[in-house]
């Protein structure tokens, strides 16, 4: 594994605060995937990687009754979303998605929008989701593929070969390992997102708290000198209009556990 999980939590606890003020893509996605709810749910809900809780309100509108359990990795995400966007029924956790803090069977239906694209143990993550499910129950799951910021990649790649931008794992690789889970359905869409200027697209990383977290090694080049090459090699990705592409690979899922 090349993520510190201790790293990936202090970025998101970092960025709690100017999470919201940059994350309309995020908020997009969530919305199309809210749209695959089913109309009612029979026990717990957990929203898992709750973030700053931009569907607290949503999923509390759409089950007034249901336990709602809002879990995530990082501290400062949860504190945000309990003071931000309380909402009744609602317990808080921090944990894992590899390693739930939920007892088996526990839960009926699973929602989680870009949270799970930070495990590299799909196995591990598909069997702790089949864990807690109910049989029955339903996983809905919005992800990022490996095409996200494939600009970026490419820009960096002319720089040195260190590795500064995030890779999630293909959608086959993460369906390899269904442990008691059914594919029900999957769409692919690409999303891209246009700059007049890169180090807009690198704040906006930053606020969302989803810069680089991988292990780094140590370059002979200097910072400035990275930071003037890499400017140089994204521009050369400069569209008929002016603007700089950043596309987002996402995955929409669903999945269900068997019934005895």
């Amino acid at each position: 594994m090349q993520r510190d999980k201790r790293k990936v939590a202090q970025a998101f606890s970092r960025a709690a605060q100017s999470y919201d003020s940059v994350a309309q893509l995020q908020r997009d996605i969530a919305d199309r995937l809210l749209h695959w709810l089913p109309p009612e749910v029979d026990g717990e809900l957990l929203d898992l990687g709750c973030g700053t809780g931009y569907a607290a309100p949503l999923l509390r509108e759409r089950y007034p009754q249901a336990p709602l359990i809002h879990l995530d990795l990082a501290h400062g995400m949860l504190a945000y979303a309990r003071e931000q966007r309380p909402v009744p029924g609602a317990y808080y956790l921090c944990g894992d998605a590899e390693q739930l803090p939920l007892a088996d069977a526990s839960v009926d239906l699973v929602w989680s929008s870009l949270a799970i694209q930070w495990c590299e143990q799909p196995d591990r993550l598909l069997s702790e989701l089949a864990r807690v499910l109910r049989p029955g129950g339903r996983c809905l799951l919005a992800t990022l593929g490996p095409d996200t910021l494939h600009e970026l990649k490419q820009a960096w790649a002319a720089v040195d070969d260190d590795v500064h931008v995030n890779s999630f794992i293909p959608l086959q690789q993460l369906l390899e390992h269904p442990a008691g889970l059914e594919l029900v359905r999957s769409e692919t869409e690409y999303r891209v997102l246009r700059y007049g200027r890169l180090q807009q697209l690198m704040h906006e990383l930053k606020a969302l708290g989803a810069h680089n977290v991988n292990h780094r090694r140590e370059q002979g080049l200097s910072s400035r000198q990275r930071l003037v090459r890499l400017l140089n090699a994204y521009e050369q990705q400069r569209q008929a209009d002016g603007a700089l592409p950043a596309t987002y690979e996402v995955y929409y899922v669903e999945l269900s556990k068997d019934l005895p």
